[in-house]
């Protein structure tokens, strides 16, 4: 298939992870892609991974400042952008009683405040009929222990792909979610857990999936590139779960 040939999409966040499943997966079906991220290193890796054709721009996914300076790097390489995945985040967790304010900071400006002026600051670039996938989270809908500030800021993601797209839909453009229940990335290992920790948590994870196992970055990445293409045109302000069954049954 080659629904994005002739298009161009940007993924944050897109050097590692989900994000790099899928760039890979646009790239795969004919798209230029520009990917974003913090560390140089990985960008260098993921951009050769993914071909010379690849802009790998390092950007702060947090800041509004470097939001803007996106956007204008974009204009001045003449960058009309047709799908949009914001991806880059952070996942950090704590009891109630040791959430210090910066953990709170720290995670409203990179899943919220910077998604929020990313959008604002590249939505003159987009082209008719654009789409913007925001990845969300699960944790959104259940009440899992020591999630509460990076539920609440996946929350507003939420919210957001509802008010976005009444705002945008008249420049042509759709926002929708994708939301991962627990999906095997390096994510878990920058936890901060030792090694028996983290397996020890994972299994407890995973016997709360009915499917029984995690999912696969590749699996999201179908998604999110569903919603980017022209057969989900209908769908608008949506979100779609994908947790192999854990928030549902």
């Amino acid at each position: 298939m080659n629904r994005f040939e002739n298009h161009t999409v940007l993924v944050t966040g897109g050097s590692s992870g989900i994000g790099l499943a899928a760039a890979k997966a646009y790239a795969r079906e004919g798209a230029r892609v520009v990917i974003t991220g913090r560390d140089e290193k990985a960008l260098a890796d993921a951009r050769a991974q993914l071909g010379s054709g690849t802009i790998a721009l390092r950007n702060d996914a947090g800041s509004v400042e470097e939001a803007g300076r996106l956007a204008a790097s974009l204009r001045e390489q003449d960058i009309r952008l047709d799908a949009i995945f914001i991806n880059a985040g952070v996942a950090r967790f704590a009891p109630l009683s040791d959430v210090p304010e910066s953990l709170w900071d720290d995670t409203f400006n990179a899943n919220v405040k910077g998604p929020y002026f990313q959008i604002q600051a590249l939505a003159d670039l987009l082209r008719p009929g654009a789409a913007i996938v925001i990845n969300g989270s699960i944790n959104a809908h259940i009440g899992m222990p020591n999630s509460s500030v990076y539920a609440a800021s996946k929350a507003a993601l939420i919210s957001l792909a509802k008010t976005l797209s009444a705002e945008l839909l008249p420049r042509g453009a759709r926002v929708n979610v994708v939301s991962p229940g627990p999906i095997a990335t390096p994510l878990y290992g920058k936890l901060g857990m030792d090694p028996a920790t983290q397996a020890a948590t994972a299994a407890a994870i995973q016997g709360q999936i009915p499917l029984g196992r995690f999912g696969t970055a590749e699996e999201l990445a179908s998604t999110v590139l569903h919603l980017s293409a022209k057969e989900s045109a209908f769908i608008v302000g949506s979100e779609i779960i994908v947790d192999g069954g854990m928030s549902n049954l």
